[in-house]
């Protein structure tokens, strides 16, 4: 595990898988060159991925937000409940609940945890949300995936002789 950025710590740690981060700084490094988005949610999003502890994917917490995670938040103020899926921008569809990575919301979740509390400026002002949980987290699918077809193939082995 290593940290992108000294201040990481120092405002909060994120998370962020090193695949992810990969394809995230090429994403943004498209979107500068060809994209539409507004250049302050491109910023937002770099200096997250600045600041995030990298990690491997099989070391990713399983309640941290990743793309590709469900996540279930709550406003802290309105106390609306929020779930959906964090996204690619080739996948978003709000009315799927699949927010892109590079909408404000979905820059905002990545990377946090279960449990934290996240402040975040949207264009209807700032948002004050919690992480109540995060539904399904694809890294940690796969590792149970894995685990599950290690423990069908175990017996098997251990009757051949």
């Amino acid at each position: 595990m290593t940290t992108s950025s000294p201040a990481a710590r120092e405002r909060g740690a994120i998370y962020v898988t090193a695949a992810d981060r990969k394809l995230l700084l090429a994403l943004l490094e498209g979107r500068r060159l060809y994209g539409r988005e507004d250049r302050r949610t491109l910023e937002a999003l770099e200096e997250e991925l600045d600041r995030a502890v990298v990690v491997d994917t099989a070391d990713v917490p399983p309640d941290v937000v990743t793309v590709g995670s469900r996540v279930h938040l709550v406003d802290r103020d309105s106390g609306e409940e929020l779930l959906f899926t964090v996204v690619f921008p080739s996948r978003a569809n709000a009315d799927d609940g699949r927010i892109s990575v590079l909408a404000p919301l979905g820059t905002a979740v990545l990377g946090y945890r279960a449990g934290d509390l996240i402040e975040w400026d949207v264009p209807g002002g700032r948002r004050r949300l919690r992480v109540l949980r995060v539904v399904y987290q694809p890294e940690s699918a796969a590792r149970t995936t894995m685990m599950q077809a290690a423990q069908d193939v175990a017996p098997q082995a251990s009757t051949r002789k």
